[in-house]
């Protein structure tokens, strides 16, 4: 049995208090009335059915806005055209829209034809209704008047994030009777909800309606630098809703034109936690907005910068190097970056693996607060390596009396590869030559930015 709701509170103090705090304004205001026409709305309640209750207080409530100036005025229907049951969750329709002429007359010609017929689709209604806006320049606001909960499957808080795309304020004051405590759940959400058997709450709902502007949620990223200032930027940051287990936002930090950080207007529902993705990410605590404040989410992201370049030298190959890096003395790769390109990171010890022939490992490299940390790496030389037919081979570094692995030979009778500087040894024996006692050995020597040959038939 879906609940009971009570219009005519809501209108007459909405009439009373809330409209009075905006009428001060010169801005425009739209006011999108969502109707609900649902089969339900024929139940009785006191000496008549919801919908005649409904439109008595309706009238009542829009003869009041037409005294007022700078507003204009639609009206969406849901339930109202395919008979329940089995209901049509699509039947939601714009029967009014926004009119810089007056249209009160028409929208409460509509509501008093309305029939209830159909089925509840909150959720789709309130999608819909985001389309019904013109644009975000006026201030945009919805009335949901509902005797149900959703019917569709849907869920209204999906729908509130299209909402706040086009700056519309979504917060309805709801008073049920009888609901669960399931029932009421589905509402947090969407709106204030108030029971109508609590003595306080019509006291509650009046100063909540005098005292609620229309002023958005608002929040802001202190990125932290070491010194606890927020004076890092430039960063991807992303909002999770934690208990949803989703990302609700997506954005890239900045400082407003005075440095600070810039100012973001987000739904004050969900509990969030912020991801700052630097390398390595770095996270807030868990924040709960408050609605129509401003709130400030730190984090701690000091960061310093690294590249690793090589001197001018006369391959362009060098460029093409990628080296991986690793907290210190740990194995899970944080970031693999091409060498003669900045990358920020936290401020912290790494150890890099720059892939190279052979690799070349540096290990305890300090990033510091705002500091650009260069390495400088040795250039290259190129060997080259000949043979007049196919066979199986390998290049070696030889390191004191040790020989390590660098890289395997194919087939090919010209193979060129690049080296750092150091002594090899290449292990190469003809693959028609069927005994091991025919392996040639070759050692030579790379100096950066020189070429090499290496010949396996002399």
């Amino acid at each position: 049995m879906r609940s009971i709701f009570k219009y005519f509170l809501v209108f007459n103090l909405l009439m009373e208090f809330g409209f009075s705090q905006v009428q001060k304004s010169n801005a425009l205001t739209r006011i999108l009335f969502v109707f609900d026409a649902s089969n339900s709305m024929l139940a009785k309640h006191q000496n008549m059915s919801r919908i005649e209750g409904a439109k008595i207080l309706f009238h009542k409530f829009v003869d009041s806005l037409s005294k007022l100036k700078n507003y204009q005025f639609a009206l969406r229907m849901y339930g109202h055209t395919v008979k329940y049951p089995p209901g049509d969750c699509n039947d939601t329709k714009l029967v009014v829209p926004f009119s810089a002429k007056s249209n009160l007359d028409l929208i409460k010609q509509k509501v008093d034809e309305a029939k209830p017929t159909g089925i509840t689709p909150i959720e789709h209604s309130l999608t819909e209704a985001a389309n019904d806006f013109p644009d975000a320049k006026a201030r945009n606001m919805i009335i949901l008047i509902t005797d149900g909960i959703e019917e569709c499957g849907g869920d209204p808080c999906e729908a509130r994030h299209k909402l706040m795309e086009k700056g519309i304020v979504f917060k309805p004051v709801i008073i049920g009777i009888g609901l669960t405590p399931a029932q009421i759940k589905t509402f947090e959400c969407v709106g204030t909800y108030f029971d109508f058997d609590d003595e306080k709450a019509f006291m509650n709902i009046t100063t909540l309606i005098q005292t609620q502007k229309l002023k958005k949620t608002s929040a802001q990223v202190n990125l932290l630098d070491s010194k606890g200032k927020p004076m890092e930027t430039d960063v991807n940051m992303t909002f999770y809703d934690i208990h949803k287990k989703k990302y609700m936002y997506n954005y890239i930090h900045t400082l407003n034109k005075n440095g600070n950080p810039d100012t973001l207007y987000i739904d004050d529902y969900p509990t969030y936690k912020v991801i700052a993705n630097t390398i390595p990410p770095k996270e807030s605590e868990e924040t709960k907005l408050t609605e129509g404040k401003h709130t400030t989410i730190p984090i701690n992201t000091p960061q310093g910068s690294m590249v690793i370049t090589r001197p001018n030298g006369v391959y362009n190959f060098n460029e093409k190097v990628k080296y991986i890096v690793r907290h210190s003395n740990q194995l899970q790769t944080l970031h693999v970056q091409s060498i003669n390109t900045w990358e920020k990171y936290i401020v912290d010890t790494y150890d890099l693996e720059i892939l190279t022939l052979p690799r070349t490992y540096i290990p305890g490299v300090k990033i510091e607060q705002s500091k650009q940390n260069e390495i400088v790496l040795q250039n290259a030389g190129m060997l080259q390596v000949k043979c007049l037919e196919a066979g199986d081979g390998s290049i070696l570094l030889k390191i004191a009396n040790r020989l390590e692995r660098v890289v395997n030979l194919s087939n090919a009778t010209i193979q060129t590869f690049y080296l750092q500087p150091g002594n090899y040894v290449i292990e190469w024996r003809s693959k028609t030559l069927k005994g091991s006692i025919y392996t040639i050995e070759k050692k030579f020597n790379i100096q950066p930015d020189q070429a090499t040959v290496v010949e396996l038939y002399k």
